[in-house]
């Protein structure tokens, strides 16, 4: 109810209340691997956290509803995952998906840098088409921390390195399906993209976006241009659709997809990105992006094989990496090969 007027005075400030000694605190047991909580400032936050050398507010708030995943665990996900992610997501230009109140709340989009980012983030210059502006990437295990810090729910990653801008080192085809479609029509899908880049002597690898669909990652040593790349990706997408236009279609109108999967060739343009493998997904039950291999791709019921709770036991049964090799194949397109045809 409101007020009466005359009721309506100048507030008076109250004395602050002493200020409390600060103090240090160690984490009792933490598992072995996990960076300890190394401080809690009671004179700045008396919520905030020392985690991998970054501070985090409100560890304790809860990111992912329903399943009580805090800051936190989701620090401690990113820590214990740590060598794997950095492999992938260390030094490319990222775009952040950030929810400021969790899953749950309102959720944006974010490529460039702006003041309040941890310096665990790195800015870089990147030229647009009208200008330049900043783009952030991470480093190490303190930016992967910063981004649980700064609500990042989501990590997506330009397909080429900072110090390598113009030149790509991968390529993704996003199997994105129609929403009634059985999965197992995707996970067929993928298998024949493999089977066709493997004719053009391009090994690739497979991955469960933690939503609907399968990306078949090419990793590229770089040497061609945005140019190429995308233009050999949508060349091959566009064939898959017309040649067998009742179960691809290579345009991303939603009214046309009916039972259908959109073979997603536009991640592979300049400034475009994609999830991050083992980057979480603002997703209800907190699934993340899971590197699988060829055959057990083939036994999944869905694009959602681990989640938060489930990844650090599921990396513990696994006795090879899936994606073994990843980083030791040396390919180029085969433009050579294909003019010849």
């Amino acid at each position: 109810r409101d007020k009466r007027a005359a009721e309506v005075v100048a507030e008076r400030p109250a004395d602050p209340p002493p200020a409390e000694p600060r103090r240090k605190a160690m984490a009792k047991s933490d598992p072995p691997g996990k960076t300890t909580i190394i401080s809690i400032d009671a004179d700045r936050d008396n919520s905030a956290v020392e985690i991998g050398g970054v501070r985090v507010t409100h560890p304790d708030r809860v990111v992912f509803p329903g399943q009580g995943i805090t800051k936190r665990v989701l620090a401690n996900y990113y820590l214990g995952v740590a060598d794997r992610i950095l492999a992938h997501v260390a030094d490319r230009p990222l775009s952040l998906v950030r929810c400021p109140q969790g899953a749950g709340g309102d959720c944006f989009f974010q490529k460039h840098a702006n003041q309040g980012f941890p310096d665990a983030f790195k800015p870089v210059r990147i030229k647009e088409k009208s200008g330049s502006d900043i783009y952030l990437y991470i480093e190490d295990e303190r930016g992967l921390v910063a981004a649980v810090q700064m609500g990042v729910l989501e990590l997506h990653i330009w397909g080429s390195h900072v110090k390598s801008l113009e030149q790509p080192d991968r390529i993704v085809f996003d199997f994105d399906p129609d929403e009634d479609l059985d999965f197992k029509a995707v996970a067929t899908a993928a298998a024949d993209m493999r089977d066709r880049l493997d004719a053009l002597g391009l090994v690739s690898f497979a991955m469960a976006t933690g939503g609907k669909g399968i990306h078949v990652v090419v990793p590229l040593t770089p040497r061609d241009g945005w140019e190429e790349i995308k233009a050999f990706s949508e060349a091959l997408a566009r064939t898959m659709a017309a040649e067998e236009p009742k179960r691809f279609l290579a345009v991303a109108t939603k009214s046309r997809r009916a039972g259908k999967i959109f073979i997603d060739y536009l991640r592979n343009g300049r400034g475009a990105t994609a999830i991050a493998p083992f980057s979480t997904r603002t997703k209800k039950g907190a699934p993340v992006a899971w590197p699988v291999t060829w055959r057990d791709l083939a036994k999944l019921a869905d694009a959602r094989p681990a989640t938060v709770e489930t990844a650090a036991a599921l990396l513990k049964k696994q006795k090879t990496d899936p994606w073994k090799g990843y980083f030791d194949v040396d390919q180029v397109l085969p433009f050579e090969r294909l003019k010849s045809r």
